[in-house]
């Protein structure tokens, strides 16, 4: 996902306040079916650039996903777990069988029933990828096909956050595709995208990085109760969906305005007093927002010492990066914590202390720590605004504290490799970085992949902390919910004492839409059921 602070010039802003920014022209599509009103445009954060959600986390593509195929659980807006493709299900005494039974009705695009193999290899090809699913994985014994609508899942010892692991809410979703689709290899992105949701893919007219098109599902069966996030009835009003690929964010706001398109889900921070003129677009926040955070390379030296690390953080003025994001008080809130505020599991317990802002407390620690003057290789990818800008509050912050810190500009493709090198700053490695994560992948601990402190198979930063992987193995083990936020409470207190990450502030994603677009399920993924055009 993204969320891009661009400064643009300000005759291009007066030219939108007068009316006068260029709109481009869009092509009608004929027939009853392309008529305006039942006709959605919408401009996503970026162009679909493939079609894969199980490969790909990226977040354009997960939205993609939840158009064309369906789950077997999903999240609603109270952060509960309920069936979606599943009618009813049975847990055995000991909790090591679960027997699932689909609803009725149930098809994929091309025809064909959904059907048990097609969830059991599609969970199978899931597993493989998330991180939420290879844990679920280690848990399974085996799976088995019991009748056409019915599939069983065996473990090997009790998991009872298993319908939790096919709910999830965000990236990597478990959706269930047909078995043919399902099992290709993992590792390699399919090309077809045939699902059993709402809205069918037209591939024909797609290309990767230009305009998708999606048209509705007449076999689409939805469930009866009212919509909630990802859950309940997904009724799909509107019979055609055109993603445009429009990136510049002028012509976009310029379009939006003119009522060539309804949506527009990133708007600019800098456009939006254009947008807010205009009484026909109402601009709204998208729940939960975007974590800042600073990752460390615990590898490394000097940020393989806790001491150093806690230092840093202790300086961190939350504040300082957001304004560098998104500017406005408007959009932004601190946020002291590991896990999404507001959630069930964020406690932000040992936060307050830990992130006082506090420069000259800093220094202290930095040099009760030991730090020996080792350089810092602040890696830096200078096309990606929200990082770069984080990272330029950095490199003034470590100076003011007296670290050596070297500040290294790329692009987002040198980043990338530069990211995994496991090395020294002496062998082309690095010592810290900056990005942003979705408070939707960051709920609990069982979601959140940048608490994980498995050593060299967590995320980028390599943390190893056998006491907070302990506390979430725990975490896992548990359904009791009094329970679970209490060992969430435990991971918090200690993960503000080992550091795998300083969380930078909560940014709001703003999103604006046409009036005559009504009702919206306002959720951290953007839905397109429930909704219709006046």
């Amino acid at each position: 996902m993204t969320l891009n602070r661009r400064h643009l010039l300000a005759g291009a802003a007066g030219l939108a306040a007068a009316g006068g920014m260029a709109t481009p022209h869009f092509a009608r599509a004929q027939g009853a079916s392309a008529s305006r009103a039942a006709t959605l445009r919408f401009i996503p954060s970026t162009p679909l650039p493939s079609l894969d959600p199980i490969v790909a986390t990226s977040y354009v593509i997960r939205n993609h996903g939840y158009l064309i195929y369906d789950t077997l659980f999903a999240t609603d807006a109270n952060f509960q777990i309920r069936p979606q493709m599943v009618q009813d299900w049975e847990t055995a005494a000991d909790q090591l069988s679960w027997t699932f039974h689909l609803r009725a009705g149930l098809s994929f695009h091309d025809g064909q029933k959904v059907g048990a193999a097609d969830c059991i290899t599609s969970i199978q090809r899931w597993s493989k990828r998330d991180a939420f699913g290879q844990t679920f994985a280690t848990f399974v014994e085996s799976y088995a096909a019991v009748d056409a609508r019915t599939f069983r899942i065996n473990l090997k010892k009790p998991f009872p956050l298993l319908p939790d692991a096919l709910g999830k809410l965000s990236s990597n979703v478990p959706f269930i595709m047909p078995e043919r689709i399902a099992s290709a290899d993992a590792s390699k992105p399919i090309s077809e995208a045939i699902g059993s949701g709402p809205w069918m893919f037209q591939s024909r007219e797609w290309v990767p990085g230009q305009n998708a098109i999606y048209t509705r599902f007449d076999k689409y069966v939805p469930r009866e109760e009212p919509p909630s996030w990802a859950a309940g009835g997904k009724v799909a009003k509107i019979d055609r969906i055109e993603w445009l690929a429009l990136t510049e964010p002028a012509a976009a706001v310029g379009a939006l305005v003119q009522g060539e398109v309804d949506w527009y889900e990133q708007p600019p921070v800098d456009l939006l007093p254009v947008l807010k003129r205009d009484r026909n677009i109402t601009i709204q926040n998208v729940p939960l927002g975007l974590f800042l955070l600073m990752r460390f390379n615990h590898l490394q030296p000097p940020f393989n010492n806790p001491a150093i690390r806690r230092a840093v953080m202790m300086a961190v003025r939350q504040e300082d990066y957001m304004q560098a994001v998104v500017g406005s008080p408007d959009y932004y809130k601190p946020a002291k914590t590991f896990f999404t505020p507001g959630s069930p599991m964020s406690t932000g317990a040992g936060g307050a202390e830990a992130m006082k802002g506090d420069l000259e407390a800093a220094k202290a620690m930095l040099k009760a720590a030991g730090y020996a003057n080792e350089k810092v290789v602040l890696l830096a990818p200078a096309d990606q605004p929200i990082a770069y800008n984080q990272s330029l509050v950095t490199q003034s912050l470590l100076q003011k504290l007296g670290m050596n810190v070297e500040l290294i500009s790329t692009d987002w493709a040198s980043f990338i490799g530069k990211r995994a090198n496991r090395g020294g700053p002496d062998q082309g490695g690095w010592s810290v970085f900056h990005t942003l994560w979705s408070c939707a992948d960051t709920l609990n601990p069982a979601l959140h992949p940048l608490v994980r402190a498995n050593g060299a198979t967590a995320w980028f930063g390599w943390p190893e902390d056998p006491t907070l992987e302990g506390l979430r193995d725990q975490w896992l083990a548990t359904a009791d919910t009094t329970r679970q936020k209490a060992i969430a409470a435990e991971m918090e207190k200690r993960a503000f004492e080992t550091v795998p990450y300083v969380p930078g502030g909560l940014v709001e994603q703003p999103m604006a839409y046409r009036n005559s677009l009504k009702g919206m399920v306002l959720s951290p993924v953007q839905f397109f059921w429930n909704m219709e055009k006046a």
